[in-house]
């Protein structure tokens, strides 16, 4: 009956020493506080004089300490292979492990001089081996088979709370991760200079991951180097080593195969090319990920830990992550600079149509008074004797007449060789597409474009190109006059003739905008000569460049506009005669 009794006893008191360890090792959520927590109630309970919790790290495969109690310092940074030592023996065959005399175990990894006995068992989580549960004591044989089933039980629920307490971990670190890759996204996608975008993300590339330092390298034209066009944390040593070729650096893998690339080490790496420069500047582990666009790498985005760090799966993914919003936020930022270096090519090509409309101009009023003063020279008959050198002086004046008057020709035969050359255009398509173009200074100058067309709006016999620069002349023109931000609209119509064929014989693009408005007076003066313009701002050409290049398409230009209401350009233009040909036959638009 006693013997009952004290065995009663012992598991009543066993019970109560689990309760009391369960409860205190649910009393956190805090993953190194548990961990903490479990082992500190492990060595109480086992009266022990040394313990550790031993978790394998998922990605690298080692053994590795995250809590202990009683061992040397330093003694964290020891990584075991599964089957090494044994701690690794039990993560291995998951079975626990009681070795009275450690001296006489050959699996004893010393940890500290002084112990004598170990008991070690494994964390298990849904039938899989996560980590181990050691103590260890300065006495031989300190544990019994009671304390092995005591060590155990309090294992399970430990493993549970261990496997609880890194999803609450991993759950809170995914939460922070997407916020900040959310807005490490939002900034990169702030801006449209392209080096102001690659700074941007490589500083929140090293802020995200916590890392020392991140470079981002770019494939050159020739698609056979990488540069280097943005770093944060570098040193001048990276900033300044060499390139590195596509076919034969490692950073050249991740492009060629498309697929992170982690080293632990890159200050022993034989694979690694810059190995000096990396000890100079601090670089241990490397993490490097392929920036991708449309199914093509255009480069890596790479980063570096100042000591020894196995990136995990998670990291990887994230970083990936960063890479895929860079890649869009690179090409957008160069798809902004070719429509800006477009735009800046239409001015251009403004510019010197304007120059040819000036030249014609002056050539034209030029041409008039030489006439004149030719005439008149020649009704002079300005006859002088062989030896008197006004004859000679008469005869060099009509001379420089004569190659002014060619000069003069010359000019107007340029001009006249710029007339259009006719082929159908689409109006509709044309303008669409001029809205590339415009769209980043309609949306800086908060312009809001509307636009109204007509479907199936007859095609027009046009020189596209000079319809272009006409076109982008107006919509420039009216974003000038809403400097505080308005509304453009342009509408599209089709014409038809009063009294005869039902098919339209022409077409209208209208171009309003809810600026400043106009006098009479300026739009009297609005399509007036180049030489006349009394615009008090820029060339003054835009408007005469457009009626002109109207007028060489048998067009026609109005203009109608009140101050402080706005004003509407209306562009006349005729359809293409199959076109009217083809509807007025069939009924229909071919």
């Amino acid at each position: 009956m006693s013997n009952e009794l004290t065995e009663l006893k012992a598991r009543f008191d066993r019970l109560n020493l689990l309760y009391q360890v369960g409860d205190v090792i649910h009393s956190t959520l805090e993953p190194q506080e548990a961990l903490q927590l479990i082992l500190g109630e492990a060595v109480r309970v086992m009266r022990a004089s040394s313990g550790s919790v031993v978790l394998v790290n998922p990605t690298a495969g080692f053994l590795e300490i995250h809590a202990s109690r009683g061992l040397p310092a330093g003694a964290n940074k020891l990584k075991l292979r599964v089957g090494e030592g044994i701690t690794g023996w039990v993560a291995r065959t998951g079975k626990p492990a009681r070795v009275g005399d450690v001296t006489r175990d050959p699996r004893y990894i010393v940890l500290r001089r002084n112990v004598r006995s170990e008991l070690a068992v494994p964390l298990e989580v849904n039938g899989e081996v996560r980590g181990v549960l050691n103590v260890d004591s300065d006495r031989k044989n300190a544990f019994s088979v009671e304390d092995e089933d005591l060590l155990e039980a309090l294992a399970r629920p430990a493993a549970k709370v261990i496997h609880h307490t890194w999803l609450y971990e991993q759950l809170r670190l995914k939460a922070r991760l997407f916020e900040t890759l959310a807005s490490v996204g939002q900034a990169i996608n702030s801006t449209l200079n392209l080096d102001e975008a690659l700074k941007v993300i490589t500083r929140e590339a090293c802020v995200l991951m916590e890392t020392k330092m991140c470079s981002l390298l770019m494939l050159d034209e020739s698609r056979e180097w990488l540069d280097l066009r943005a770093s944060w944390g570098a040193g001048r040593a990276y900033i300044k080593k060499p390139r590195l070729s596509l076919a034969e650096s490692l950073l050249g893998i991740v492009v060629r195969r498309k697929k992170p690339l982690q080293i632990e080490n890159v200050q022993i790496s034989s694979r690694y090319q810059n190995v000096k420069v990396a000890r100079r500047e601090g670089l241990v582990s490397l993490l490097s990920v392929p920036l991708v666009f449309a199914g093509h790498a255009i480069g890596t985005l790479s980063v570096y830990t100042g000591q020894t760090h196995i990136f995990s799966n998670e990291e990887v993914r994230i970083l990936s992550a960063l890479a895929e919003l860079s890649a869009i936020a690179i090409e957008k930022a160069r798809l902004y600079e070719r429509t800006a270096d477009a735009e800046e090519q239409l001015r251009q090509n403004e510019k010197l149509s304007a120059l040819g409309l000036l030249a014609a101009e002056v050539a034209h009023e030029i041409r008039n008074p030489l006439t004149v003063m030719k005439m008149l020279y020649h009704s002079l008959d300005l006859k002088f004797s062989a030896g008197d050198p006004r004859g000679k002086d008469a005869r060099m004046i009509g001379e420089k007449m004569d190659l002014l008057n060619k000069t003069v020709e010359q000019i107007l035969d340029f001009a006249r060789s710029a007339e259009p050359e006719l082929t159908p255009v689409n109006l509709n398509q044309l303008i669409d597409d001029l809205s590339l173009l415009t769209r980043h200074k309609l949306t800086h100058q908060n312009v809001q474009l509307v636009s109204n067309f007509e479907p199936n709006l007859p095609w027009v016999m046009a020189d596209a190109t000079q319809l272009e620069q006409a076109f982008l002349n107006l919509k420039l023109n009216a974003v000038e006059a809403m400097p505080k931000g308005g509304r453009l609209t342009i509408s599209s119509r089709a014409l038809r003739a009063p009294r005869s064929s039902p098919a339209p014989t022409q077409v209208v693009i209208e171009f309003s905008d809810t600026g400043e408005g106009m006098s009479e007076a300026q739009c009297r003066r609005a399509f007036s000569s180049v030489l006349k313009t009394t615009k008090s701002a820029g060339t003054g050409l835009g408007l005469a460049i457009v009626r002109r290049v109207v007028e060489t398409h048998r067009g026609k230009i109005k203009i109608k506009s009140r101050p402080g209401q706005g004003t509407t350009v209306s562009v006349t233009l005729p359809v293409c005669i199959r076109e009217v040909f083809a509807e007025s036959e069939t009924g229909a638009p071919n």
